[in-house]
């Protein structure tokens, strides 16, 4: 046990050290995917230059999958899981405390979170055989056995409200929330959490929420780190030991996010000394054949910086704001595009007008050959540093996993960019962005 504990005591430094680490070359990165027995899809990179492994565990949940009166469900299900464990059989119960004391003896990480698709959970170890034998089997319990205690959610319930409440004081809360409802309408992912939802969430809901999605069949794991595949599988196995065998039913459909059918504009009166603008609409979802046509053109419209054409328009031609960007966000539906920008109030009516001719130049028109051959050349300069660490790896086979991306996907991102011409970019925009039905929210303006 002490040898255990000095080798845990080591995993944080190891941790940060594998957080700056730099993978040389990453020249054709073998990804290896197979499913158990039980459903459990298992994707892996191996990643062998320390002794650690990075796990990520996702399910078909997320806010797309709360009740429309109880939105924030998945999320807080997720978080709960850290207040203990119950007792099962020999085990016994662990209390919060008990739980986080037993991870950092291990020196090793385990939680959950959710975000619009998923419902994920996360674990961090060494690999040492008896290091990582006992965490998979705390992560085991964890994920399948939390104890979600009443006493806890009275306990926390009053802090998240009280946050809520704090956060809604603030003018970049207040115009998202509005600008979400005008883009997603009833969608799930325009829902917002309340202090009337959380009143009405109890530990009952909980608990139903995690019987239901957080079931092996459905499971896609990716793994990045010191194992191989045969290391890999006994680690899964482990890990999903404790849930309870099912058959595997489909869940209900989620409706897709609904085009807009007309312009519309909301201006919220708010004592502030910038007025926010939000300017935008539903995009497309993940899947689009269209992807990297439509994200190297918005790096070029507004996600490149200081070397994207609203920043050049807006900001240092007429100086009307510090920083303006643009957006898409692409899900398993249609995620948002968005404009936005911070200016004077009495600025904010020309501001918006500004953005909406560049927006409608670009849809029109396009890129120029020079734009597209720079943003081609930072993205695929930049490249190396999206998978620089296993942690950044880990999102980017997560990402593989969700989507259903093909195996090689990142050994031929840069070839995908590099094929895209002028009109790729105009074609893909004149067919998802539709300038003339857009939403826009101005709040703070005079």
């Amino acid at each position: 046990m002490i040898a255990i504990k000095s080798r845990a005591a080591c995993a944080l430094w190891t941790g940060v050290i594998g957080l700056f680490l730099i993978n040389p070359a990453w020249a054709g990165i073998p990804i290896v995917r197979w499913t158990q027995p039980s459903g459990v899809q298992v994707f892996l990179a191996e990643s062998p230059a320390i002794p650690m492994v990075d796990v990520r565990i996702e399910f078909d949940a997320g806010s797309r999958r709360d009740p429309a009166d109880k939105p924030g469900l998945s999320s807080l299900m997720a978080s709960a899981t850290a207040y203990g464990v119950r007792a099962t059989g020999s085990s016994p119960a662990l209390d919060e405390n008990a739980l986080s004391d037993a991870w950092a003896d291990l020196g090793a990480s385990f939680g959950g979170s959710a975000g619009a698709d998923r419902l994920g959970f996360s674990l961090r170890s060494l690999t040492y055989p008896d290091l990582l034998a006992q965490a998979a089997a705390l992560a085991a319990r964890q994920l399948a056995e939390p104890a979600f205690p009443e006493a806890m959610w009275l306990r926390d319930r009053p802090k998240i409200i009280a946050s809520l409440k704090e956060a809604n004081t603030r003018p970049a809360t207040l115009a998202a929330r509005a600008f979400n409802q005008a883009v997603y309408g009833s969608h799930p992912y325009g829902y917002e959490m309340t202090e009337a939802s959380l009143n009405r969430t109890t530990m009952a809901d909980l608990r139903e929420l995690h019987g239901r999605v957080v079931r092996a069949c459905d499971a896609k794991v990716s793994i990045v780190g010191a194992l191989n595949q045969a290391q890999a599988d006994a680690l899964v196995t482990q890990v999903f030991s404790r849930l309870p065998a099912a058959a595997c039913t489909p869940q209900t459909p989620v409706p897709e996010v609904e085009p807009l059918q007309a312009a519309s504009e909301k201006r919220i009166e708010f004592a502030s000394a910038q007025a926010h603008v939000l300017l935008g609409q539903p995009g497309f979802k993940r899947s689009d054949p269209d992807f990297f046509a439509l994200t190297v053109g918005n790096h070029i419209l507004g996600g490149g910086g200081f070397t994207a054409r609203l920043t050049e328009e807006v900001r240092e031609k007429r100086g009307l704001t510090y920083n303006v960007y643009s957006y898409f966000a692409p899900g398993t539906h249609a995620g948002a595009f968005t404009i936005g920008l911070q200016t004077r109030p009495d600025q904010a009516q020309q501001a918006l007008n500004l953005v909406r001719e560049v927006l409608d130049k670009f849809v029109a028109e396009g890129p120029t050959e020079k734009e597209l051959q720079a943003a081609k050349d930072n993205l695929i300069g930049g490249f190396a540093l999206r998978i620089d660490s296993n942690r950044k790896l880990l999102d980017n086979l997560a990402n593989i996993a969700w989507h259903g991306l093909p195996l090689d996907y990142l050994d031929t991102w840069t070839a995908q960019v590099q094929k895209l011409t002028v009109q790729d970019i105009r074609r893909a925009f004149a067919r998802v962005v539709q300038p003339q039905k857009m939403a826009a929210v101005v709040l703070g303006a005079q």
